[in-house]
């Protein structure tokens, strides 16, 4: 494992610039242990540990110290994490329990998606942003994170419940929507936009049909050729995990969805479960920088006509998404207590929220007010709902031993 740990570390030193190694030693040395120190005293304080990586990310952060002007070198060592949460989440989940939801699953995110469009645009538009400002600002905050859900979702929920496959089925759906929505913004010609729109879904096809066949009669082989090695076992895992990762990237899906399929290509043999425990200490060091860089960008004085409506929108989303994805949930047969549970689970605004307003600032689609509105709303759910979530729920990072399963 350590092994594994410094190949995907030092793999990521290369790509990030010209920068002394010892620098970047000393940065994530920091980083190390002023969270462990933070999620020590969390845990004490029975609060979510997620809460402390992100505290750690304010506080060596430009809102406060000011330790770390820089965190986009941390934010690719970060993606390995993201990568190899949905990695994980895919292993557990056999493709035939998500093709069994599917129907569930389209009802619950287009409808989901729909309502938070109209409510978020409503209040945009009241509180006096511009139509196309508002209209932006709106289809960024449709989707649920995919991070914070499945990384509160206890592994043998993910296995062997129906929430997990669910929340997993909604989660990809609402993916595919937010990289159609990424192709329009980085398209500068309806023409275009309507082209890559209509080859994604060949595209996922055709990528699906292939990670398939090559793990079938590739991987496999290779794994059996080598079932002695531990090590190799666990390389050649991480080697599919990856790749995949970055090949999705390549042909205009992401490296969630790459990572995902990976999971759910290798889901069908008996090996899948043995991979996935010895998986999660790796993606859980990755994970915290996430949070980490979370926090980081986290601005804790930009003026009050940016904190107000970030605020108002907030409480609106972590208020009403619940209510009507529970709702949905109930008008697709599913049980009250499901419901309340899955809702609440799914309740806050997306990761690719942040991606979304900054393409959609590029391409100067967006203001940049409006951005950071997106931004900080954005953030503030995803604690907000971390903390509910954890403090109510069954979670990995739960704050008592009946709350707490991995």
């Amino acid at each position: 494992m350590d092994n594994c740990l410094d190949s995907l570390v030092f793999s990521c030193f290369d790509r990030i610039g010209a920068v002394e190694v010892e620098d970047y030693f000393v940065a994530i040395s920091i980083v190390v242990v002023c969270s462990a120190l933070l999620a020590w005293l969390a845990s004490l304080g029975r609060q979510p540990v997620i809460l402390a990586y992100f505290v750690c990310g304010v506080l060596l952060g430009p809102a406060m110290l000011g330790l770390f002007d820089n965190v986009h070198p941390l934010e690719n060592i970060s993606r390995i994490g993201v990568t190899l949460l949905l990695f994980l989440a895919g292993l557990v989940l056999h493709p035939d329990r998500l093709r069994k939801f599917l129907r569930s699953a389209l009802t619950i995110t287009l409808g989901g998606s729909i309502i938070t469009y109209l409510l978020v645009y409503a209040f945009l538009r009241t509180y006096g942003y511009s139509s196309s400002d508002s209209n932006i600002g709106s289809l960024a905050l449709m989707f649920s994170s995919t991070i914070l859900v499945v990384k509160l979702l206890p592994t043998r929920t993910l296995h062997q419940q129906h929430m997990g496959s669910i929340c997993i089925a909604v989660l990809i759906a609402q993916d595919f929507l937010a990289v159609l929505l990424l192709i329009f913004l980085g398209t500068k010609s309806a023409n275009s936009a309507w082209y890559y729109t209509l080859m994604l879904p060949l595209k996922t096809v055709l990528f699906i049909t292939a990670a398939v066949l090559i793990e079938q009669y590739g991987l496999r082989w290779m794994m059996r050729r080598s079932d002695r090695y531990r090590e190799v076992l666990l390389m050649l895992c991480l080697g599919w995990c990856l790749g995949l990762a970055v090949l999705a990237e390549h042909i205009g899906l992401s490296y969630e969805v790459g990572a995902f399929i990976a999971g759910v290509s290798m889901a069908r043999g008996k090996i899948a479960l043995v991979f996935s425990e010895r998986l999660k200490p790796l993606r859980d060091f990755f994970l915290m920088f996430f949070f980490f860089v979370l926090g980081a960008r986290f601005e804790l004085l930009p003026s009050s006509s940016i904190w107000v409506p970030a605020i108002l929108v907030a409480g609106l989303i972590v208020l009403a998404r619940p209510l009507y994805l529970r709702l949905l949930l109930r008008c697709v047969g599913e049980s009250p207590n499901f419901s309340k549970e899955t809702a609440l689970r799914l309740g806050q605004a997306s990761e690719f929220a942040l991606i979304i307003a900054a393409a959609a600032v590029s391409s100067g689609r967006l203001s940049e007010e409006v951005s950071q509105v997106v931004q900080i709303a954005t953030m503030l759910t995803m604690v907000i709902s971390s903390y509910l979530v954890v403090m109510k729920f069954p979670t990995p990072l739960g704050v008592s031993p009946a709350l707490k399963k991995d």
